[in-house]
């Protein structure tokens, strides 16, 4: 029994299996994924620096979308390079350190709760915006909205923070990983179970009920209200301050259809069905971080004029 304890102690290395799933094409999805992570960094950062360096966008809304962009930028640095890495290595079991696992399962983690939390906080731009017209700038203000920055950054930082701390102390049972990056809701799936692990398992789901359910929902009842009021009052301005708001619904869709992937494919199959947890694992890493500047960069007229105007395209 001590040995056996012992020897659970000493894991202090995880293998992820995903990267075997795609070994025999490696290069065909090294060369895919590159080609995304590519697209993802020079679309984010054209996004972001016509925002910055336009006066005329540096409104709450712009500063918002150029903070989800810098979130996204920040969780494909999280991943991409790391995956990139393992495929060029040829290895079919990649190894990985458990500090570094748990380390970017930390960072993936908080990135996805923040943004959720971000479009929370630009639907009660939106919402005071179309709503509260002569209050906007009250409270909308600089120091709010640093606020609201600091809180949609700061609260699932903490929060995954300390389930991050509790998973690092599980003792582990097993040490293959089906996926191609780290997660916490996976690495704790590799612990040895007992009363410590279902209580962290609870405290995820509040979290999780935290900072992804409750702004889902302050999203939809924020954006009811305002169809409500602008169906209510047929002017052209309503309808138009209405479609900015589209944007925003589009890439909430973006995550909750990869979030909603994700946590189907773990209710229905958990680690039974490797090729369905790699695909769900792919679909979070590709869909939001290559929809998102897809989005905002043509769906939101004044981004998309300023950057016709900086690549000179007509």
């Amino acid at each position: 029994m001590t040995s056996n304890a012992s020897s659970l102690a000493a894991v202090t290395s995880l293998m992820l299996d995903g990267v075997a799933q795609l070994s025999e094409h490696r290069w065909i999805f090294f060369f895919v994924f590159f080609a995304l992570y590519v697209f993802v960094l020079v679309s984010d950062v054209l996004v972001i620096y016509v925002i910055c360096s336009q006066r005329s966008l540096h409104r709450p809304m712009f500063v918002l979308v150029a903070a989800v962009l810098l979130n996204s930028l920040a969780g494909s640095a999280a991943i991409y390079p790391r995956l990139l890495s393992d495929l060029a290595s040829g290895l079919r079991q990649v190894e990985v350190p458990g500090p570094v696992c748990i380390s970017q399962a930390y960072v993936v983690t908080s990135l996805g709760s923040s943004s959720f939390m971000l479009l929370a906080a630009m639907s009660l731009d939106r919402y005071v915006s179309i709503c509260r017209p002569l209050r906007h700038a009250a409270l909308m203000s600089r120091a709010a909205l640093a606020a609201l920055l600091l809180l949609c950054f700061l609260l699932p930082a903490a929060l995954v923070g300390g389930a991050a701390l509790q998973a690092a102390r599980l003792p582990l049972c097993r040490t293959r990983l089906r996926r191609l990056y780290c997660d916490v809701y996976s690495f704790v799936s590799l612990s040895c179970g007992g009363g410590a692990a279902r209580l962290l398992q609870v405290y995820g789901l509040l979290c999780s009920a935290a900072t992804v359910l409750v702004p889902v929902i302050f999203v939809l009842v924020t954006y009811g209200r305002i169809l409500f009021i602008c169906l209510r009052d047929s002017r052209t301005i309503s309808s138009k301050a209405l479609q900015t708001c589209v944007p925003h619904l589009l890439v909430l869709v973006n995550y909750s259809v990869s979030a909603g992937v994700e946590l189907l494919q773990r209710r229905l199959h958990g680690g039974s069905e490797p090729a369905a947890s790699i695909l769900s694992s792919v679909l979070v890493i590709i869909v939001p971080t290559v929809c998102n500047p897809l989005v905002y960069g043509l769906k939101v007229k004044q981004i998309l004029t300023h950057l016709k105007r900086l690549l000179r395209i007509s």
